[in-house]
């Protein structure tokens, strides 16, 4: 076996990959195992790396940090992208006040780290990874590690020491989130079923189901007037089917169909959109055009072809060139009336009304390729990459600092990711990845960084967490926790009479700790706190990441 150990030296990238697939299957098996639906998760691999490193299973360390870095940028690229959509939606209405409240935990977090290191004699260098273990942040820790080195000379050379503190506050992070969730609802008496069906309730009231509405139109202004030119649309209305007064059969409905007293329509709509649209028309038919013998059928296409995509349903001129009318539009399991207005995205499903004949050219007018949909078109993902990690690069100025901030490798392809997916398409490019494939790459790019991180923290580990400094470090990890999410979890509860199942999502967004989100979910019996933590996220890991430069700079600058 004299191979083996000779591989570290004639073949170091065979054995570096040898070494980070042993730490990866480990951590993986570890981050399986659970107790009572509560487990370490992808941290696992952390830990693996840690026992690796102990024992001396080490990698070059050029090697070691560019497959740290290449992992990181992965991991929140894919993130970026996946969030990017909803990110600005989430910035309004009660997304303020969520991510307001996400803030003054990251900002009091900041404040506490401080405090330990002052309090118990923490080295400030320490104290900055004691704040990225202690929120299960994995990105900060990269920026602060990043930061530290661009500073050059003797804090350069503690640029490992961020890691393990980090490594040592961990597991008090994802344990911390947890116990604040049961102590609020031991101290509310909070019973999570309820919580989450209130919950569910206040969310049907924000949104209203589209109908369907059959009606006789008696209105004699609309004699000879086209659909188009109806009143009352604008509010949300489309018209899919007609049954002229001396017709037996249906037909399509488009913008250009006339109308005449005693033709009935089908409309389609919210309940309040319909009702103003009835008053104008006329009155309700017991007719149900949906039962109507006719030729009209109904089908669903997929957006995929690239020249469709941001162009208005008005844009897509299907009723003029194929007799159709689209009624419906499914976006991201919402869905919206097919107003004119209405710009398409990649992977939209349109419902559309019309004959059978002419569904087969709308369908490739539209793309409707499933395998368009589930193919990963990488030229845009590679040029995303490459123009995040420069902007990532780019210098900004802040009043005060000794060197300008910047976002990092760790920051730059997570808001350019956010800022491409929002887009959508710039020409030929389309930012878009299928889900199953941005999970695979996400998981791979965090399971490669936390492996290296955890190699090179295990060399110093257990002889750090086995000693006074590494009490003092578990002590003030689990304080940086606690504290934050405690008081805000009170306020929003005493203060802003939250439900407790959007305080749930919202602590452990405000900590991006994936392990607590599960737990919530599984309290509350619902994956209804993943939309206070879709709604958190994103701005609560640029903020972590941009707070730990500013930290850096000024204390270690």
């Amino acid at each position: 076996m004299k191979w083996i150990a000779d591989m570290a030296v004639a073949q170091p990238v065979a054995w570096s990959v040898l070494v980070l697939m042993l730490v990866a299957v480990a951590g993986l098996v570890l981050s399986s195992l659970k107790v009572k639906g509560v487990g370490l998760g992808i941290a696992g691999v952390l830990f693996a790396g840690i026992v690796a490193g102990h024992f001396g299973l080490h990698i070059e360390k050029e090697i070691l940090e560019f497959v740290r870095e290449f992992g990181l940028i992965l991991f929140v690229f894919t993130i970026g992208l996946q969030l990017g959509p909803g990110f600005f939606a989430s910035l309004r209405q009660s997304g303020l006040k969520l991510n307001a409240l996400a803030a003054a935990v990251v900002v009091l977090g900041g404040g506490i780290a401080l405090l330990v290191a002052n309090l118990l004699g923490v080295d400030v260098i320490a104290a900055l990874g004691l704040f990225s273990g202690a929120t299960t942040n994995t990105p900060s820790l990269g920026a602060t590690q990043q930061t530290l080195k661009t500073l050059g000379g003797a804090v350069a050379e503690q640029a490992n020491l961020p890691a393990l503190a980090y490594a040592v506050a961990y597991p008090g992070g994802v344990l911390g989130i947890i116990v604040v969730l049961l102590a609020l609802r031991f101290l509310f008496r909070i019973n999570p079923e309820k919580e989450a069906e209130q919950f569910r309730a206040d969310q049907r009231k924000g949104i209203e189901p589209l109908e369907r509405m059959n009606l006789l139109v008696t209105n004699a202004n609309l004699e000879n007037l086209a659909i188009g030119a109806v009143p009352g649309r604008e509010a949300g209305v489309v018209v899919s089917r007609i049954k002229l007064a001396d017709a037996k059969e249906v037909q399509t409905a488009t913008d250009q169909t006339v109308l005449h007293v005693g033709d009935i329509i089908l409309a389609v709509g919210t309940r309040r959109a319909l009702e103003q649209f009835r008053v104008v028309i006329g009155r309700t038919s017991d007719e149900n055009l949906m039962k109507a013998p006719g030729r009209v059928v109904t089908r669903k296409f997929v957006v995929t072809r690239k020249a469709m995509l941001g162009k208005t349903v008005e844009e897509l001129n299907l009723d003029d060139r194929y007799g159709v009318a689209v009624t419906r539009i499914l976006r991201a399991d919402i869905e919206l009336t097919a107003m004119a207005e209405l710009r398409l995205q990649f992977g939209d499903t349109l419902q559309v009304v019309g004959e059978e004949a002419a569904m087969e050219g709308v369908g490739k007018a539209l793309g409707n390729s499933v395998r368009a949909l589930n193919e990963t078109n990488f030229i845009p993902i590679f040029i995303g990459i490459a123009a995040g990690v420069l902007f990532g690069m780019l210098p900004i100025a802040i009043p005060h600092m000794p060197v300008p901030v910047r976002l990092g490798i760790a920051g730059g392809p997570l808001v350019l990711a956010i800022i491409l997916s929002r887009i959508g398409r710039i020409g030929p490019l389309v930012w878009y990845m299928p889900a199953n494939a941005n999970v695979a790459f996400r998981e791979l790019g965090i399971v490669l960084f936390l492996a290296c991180v955890g190699l090179k923290a295990g060399e110093k580990f257990f002889g750090t967490v086995f000693t006074g400094q590494g009490l003092h470090w578990l002590i003030g990890g689990f304080a940086i926790t606690v504290i934050p999410i405690l008081l805000v979890g009170l306020v929003a509860r005493l203060v802003l009479k939250m439900n407790f199942t959007v305080i749930s999502g919202l602590l452990a967004g405000s900590m991006t700790d994936p392990p607590a989100l599960a737990f919530a979910n599984a309290v509350s019996g619902s994956d209804a706190p993943s939309v206070a933590y879709a709604t958190v996220y994103p701005l609560t890991m640029l903020l972590r990441i941009v707070l730990v430069q500013i930290l850096v700079l000024a204390l270690c600058g």
